[in-house]
């Protein structure tokens, strides 16, 4: 499948050539061609375009996260995962993400792109292409 560019930033506007810096073309071509392989076409269907893109999305803002982290002197790559609390001092704040956690979605419930992509996927059945 040709992965559209031009379209993915339209879809997707906050991956607009605005923020080339953060989304590169070389970032986002990258991540749609793993995704390339890694969706079944015949799975997908007429969905295999908006899966992609969600796939892409998905990546790119993992990418994007990594390299903001590196630049303020965090370790790039380091194991993240979804926070559901923090304090400071005599201050505390929770958060539940249960809510929004998709049971079996593993990194794909970092971000919104990835938890609907899981999602979509569960639909067309693609289930151990995601692991």
């Amino acid at each position: 499948m040709a992965f559209d560019l031009i379209a993915f930033r339209q879809h997707f506007p906050e991956f607009s050539e605005a923020n080339i810096q953060v989304y590169s073309d070389a970032s986002i071509t990258f991540w749609a061609g793993i995704g390339d392989l890694r969706l079944n076409t015949y799975r997908w269907g007429d969905l295999l375009t908006h899966g992609l893109e969600l796939f892409v999305a998905h990546h790119v803002s993992l990418a994007a996260a990594e390299q903001q982290a590196a630049l303020v002197g965090n370790v790039a790559g380091q194991a993240v995962n979804l926070k559901n609390n923090k304090s400071v001092g005599d201050v505390s704040v929770g958060i539940d993400n249960q809510a929004i956690i998709k049971e079996g979605a593993g990194n794909y419930n970092l971000t919104l792109y990835g938890r609907d992509f899981f999602e979509l996927a569960r639909i067309v059945g693609a289930g151990g292409d995601l692991v």
